[in-house]
């Protein structure tokens, strides 16, 4: 049975390096010089074994390869709308817990051929879309959840758990005027810029935007499979290095405090990286746990290295009010630029983790305990929150204070 093996190492006498959530593009260019200074034969290093020299496919792309958002936004039809709000009207009459929506209990007969369309863009196309707009006003907060779960149900059936007691959908939204900075342990709870990175354990990341912010916010997505012939043509050492296991801290949430599993795979022909920074450098109320060894030179200029190669890469989605995103969790990083809100304009998105046992794509060895565990939930046992709050694997250690 495959499983993340917990790390037990020897006393480290390691440091970690000197690197934070908030990538720094000096730092990082400045340890680049010095590593190859050091060692000029690491650009000369072989790749790892199986590992192509160059992926080729729909799902390698730049932002500047997009001319027109017409080219990955769906707008729905006045008909689609209808049939959307007829179908909320539907299931609201079976009585039905919530959970239990699906495309048999939320029919689109129309809309969802169009979907499930979509959805193979997803998995074997470009790897993101956006449907555009969902009138938001029109909805209670009870049925706006609802037409999101049940839209979503034709893109990818299976809801994964991202909190607690079932809590299969969050929001994202900054909470930092609430708690304290001591409370909150990731950046979606703040007005933070929020780097690359991809969300651990899920094939397909949705984002319904309730509200935009006043100012900033935007919402910037990169492919990894072209981070991927970056790095493999010009630093073959960093995709060893990817490709090696890391020490994954785990917050306090497993016995051991941390597991380990590399970030980089080539499975099945394609290329999958899952990764958070914040696992490996901590953020305000979950700094990096103690006891953990420290992550390498190396790995520093790693991380970096996909941050600012996804930057360069990226594009950035004009995300509307109403809109919902799709994007492939194992293909695409997503990022968000810092934001400013206002007592008139806050912005709020909700979120739901996928996956569609047709299309999926085939995990890991090493991450199909992360994916059991995500969807390890039944329709019975799902909870959709209909207001903001802190998910329990992010909640800051400390319990003082402010709530």
């Amino acid at each position: 049975m495959s499983s993340i093996s917990p790390t037990a190492k020897p006393s480290d006498h390691r440091i970690q390096p000197d690197i934070s959530y908030q990538p720094d593009e000096a730092k990082w260019k400045a340890r680049t010089v010095r590593r190859l200074s050091e060692d000029p034969d690491l650009v000369k290093l072989p790749l790892p074994a199986d590992f192509p020299p160059k992926v080729d496919s729909p799902l390698v792309w730049e932002g500047k390869d997009w001319k027109n958002e017409s080219q990955w936004v769906y707008a729905l039809s006045a008909e689609e709308l209808k049939e959307i709000d007829d179908a909320v009207k539907h299931f609201n009459s079976t009585g039905l817990h919530t959970g239990l929506v699906s495309p048999a209990t939320f029919p689109l007969p129309t809309l969802g051929p169009t979907l499930r369309t979509l959805s193979e863009e997803l998995h074997n196309g470009r790897g993101f879309f956006v449907l555009r707009t969902i009138p938001i006003e029109a909805y209670s907060r009870s049925d706006i959840v609802l037409l999101y779960a049940g839209i979503s149900s034709h893109i990818a059936p299976l809801r994964g758990l991202q909190d607690a007691n079932g809590g299969v959908l969050s929001h994202i939204k900054d909470l930092s005027a609430t708690f304290t900075p001591e409370k909150i342990g990731g950046p979606a709870y703040t007005t933070d810029k929020q780097v690359f990175h991809t969300d651990q354990g899920s094939d397909i990341v949705s984002l319904f935007a309730l509200e935009t912010a006043k100012e900033g916010g935007v919402s910037r997505i990169s492919s990894s499979w072209r981070v991927y012939n970056e790095l493999a043509e010009t630093r073959p050492d960093l995709v060893r290095t990817l490709a090696e296991p890391w020490d994954v801290d785990e917050f306090g949430k497993t016995p051991e405090g941390y597991t380990s599993r590399p970030l980089l795979y080539h499975h099945q022909s394609r290329i999958i990286i899952q990764y958070a920074r914040r696992y490996f450098t901590g953020f305000q109320g979950l700094p990096r746990s103690p006891g953990i060894p420290p992550i390498t030179e190396a790995q520093a200029e790693a991380l970096d290295a996909l941050h600012f190669l996804a930057s360069r890469f990226s594009l950035g989605l004009n995300f509307q009010k109403g809109d919902i995103q799709f994007i492939n969790n194992l293909s695409i990083f997503h990022a968000r630029d810092a934001f400013r809100d206002d007592e008139t304009q806050q912005r709020h998105l909700l979120r739901l983790w996928l996956r569609d046992p047709a299309l999926g794509w085939d995990i890991p060895r090493e991450l199909k305990p992360l994916w059991e565990r995500t969807f390890d939930v039944q329709p019975e046992e799902q909870t959709f929150a209909l207001e903001p709050v802190i998910r329990d694997a992010v909640k800051g250690r400390k319990v003082d204070g402010k709530n």
